[in-house]
């Protein structure tokens, strides 16, 4: 049977019932519309939520615990070999935060294909003077460039340049939360205070808000320069590497391999934040099973649009088949009316998705522990057009294969002895 044919018949029948047609078009299309826009939404929340936690946390961290010392000196003495020791409170021994051989670590890691980057960090305890106050605190040791690139550091920067850590010496960026409490302003000079009583002033460029109160209130950055010279220490001097990897789901096999190979301790992203991905998984579920069951109601709507089609078509049905169409060819004929909506609505629905979301992305949305964000997140990502798109088609042609099977079994007799 000529197929083109088959088409002529089917979009005059679609024709002839316009209004139901388009009825079920509309359904497609708000469908389509809802399951675009809040996917869009939700995808690009999920990216924002994703991005204050994961951006800022390395996949793989290695530093130095403090830990009691295992050998004590009554277990290293010959005459007590072979008594079982009761030691009621164990002492750390000679250990420093300090990661040995840092320099021989960073240059292996250069060379492990799996490592997309790394940077070295200090991270000491310091007090900011504040008047006859000291106000405790943290310093960040940072690698700028390096910790800009890896996480984006930025992002977090609400007033003045983070490149000011490394072209100004003796500077620092101090936590939104923290400037407020010692009243510092750009350009001011902040006096701390190291645990060895060693007194420094360092200049204030610029200000961090990460949005979470707690950090903001004690936490600090500076360079790795600035960091060794308040401390007193050489310049091999860390506490940490961050390491971001190629293949996140490999952290936490990485960083077993990393704490055995370079003898320190390795924490991976899975594990520091186990809690958050679960709650991201969680969000995204709920999305997707809200944006299906859209376009489930809208196939449902299909469904009952050609079954009355076909019940308002009978006769028409009897004469194609009298005339010599076969029961495949009349199913095609229906199969083409469902997918011709499921066309037509998929595609307005994914014009009217983008120009939902393209909306909800301009709305104004300003809150103070997100100082970068201005606007409602959202995310043009093209999977979820193909998605809509194919889940459009999918709905639409199940919606009507079970009318277009039950007119291919329409008996032409039964119809035209009954009239």
């Amino acid at each position: 049977m000529n197929f083109k044919f088959i088409f002529s018949i089917a979009r005059s029948l679609l024709m002839a019932r316009w209004k139901q047609s388009l009825v079920a078009a509309i359904g497609v299309t708000f469908g389509i519309a809802m399951f675009v826009a809040l996917l869009s939404f939700m995808t690009g929340l999920n990216n924002l939520l994703d991005g204050l936690i994961l951006n800022r946390t390395p996949h793989i961290r290695l530093f130095k615990e403090i830990n009691p010392n295992p050998v004590q000196p009554v277990d290293a003495s010959k005459t007590y070999t072979g008594y079982y020791n009761f030691i009621s409170s164990l002492k750390s021994g000679s250990a420093r935060l300090e990661i040995y051989n840092g320099g021989f670590i960073m240059q292996a890691l250069k060379k492990d294909s799996r490592v997309l980057g790394f940077t070295p960090r200090i991270t000491t305890q310091v007090f900011f003077n504040n008047g006859t106050i000291e106000i405790n605190g943290i310093i960040n040791g940072a690698n700028v460039m390096e910790e800009n690139r890896l996480f984006v550091l930025s992002q977090y920067i609400t007033e003045g340049r983070f490149s000011d850590l490394q072209n100004i010496p003796n500077s620092i960026i101090l936590g939104i939360g923290l400037a407020s409490r010692l009243q510092k302003h750009i350009g001011d000079i902040v006096t701390i205070t190291t645990a060895k009583g060693d007194r420094h002033n360092l200049k204030v460029v610029g200000y961090y808000q990460s949005g979470i109160n707690d950090i903001d209130k004690v936490q600090s950055y500076a360079s790795l320069a600035t960091t060794r010279k308040i401390l007193s220490k050489t310049n091999n001097y860390v506490t940490d590497i961050a390491i971001k990897i190629k293949a996140i789901s490999n952290a936490p096999g990485m960083a077993k391999e990393f704490a055995r190979l370079y003898e320190t301790d390795a924490e991976d992203i899975q594990t520091a934040n186990a809690q958050f991905e679960t709650g991201s998984s969680i969000r995204l579920t709920i999305s997707y099973s809200v944006g299906i069951t859209l376009l489930i109601v809208a196939g449902f709507g299909i469904y009952n649009i050609l079954n009355m089609m076909i019940y308002e078509k009978m006769d028409s049905i009897a004469i194609l088949k009298a005339i010599g169409f076969s029961g495949a060819d009349v199913r095609r004929i229906f199969l083409y009316i469902s997918l011709s909506i499921g066309c037509f609505g998929g595609i307005m629905g994914l014009i009217f998705g983008v120009l939902i979301t393209d909306v909800i992305g301009h709305i104004p949305f300003n809150t103070a522990a997100l100082p970068t964000i201005k606007t409602f997140p959202v995310n043009y990502n093209p999977v979820l057009y193909m998605v809509g798109i194919i889940f459009s088609l999918v709905t639409t042609y199940l919606a009507g294969l079970f009318p277009a099977r039950k007119a291919g079994r329409v008996d032409p007799v039964v119809i035209i002895r009954g009239k």
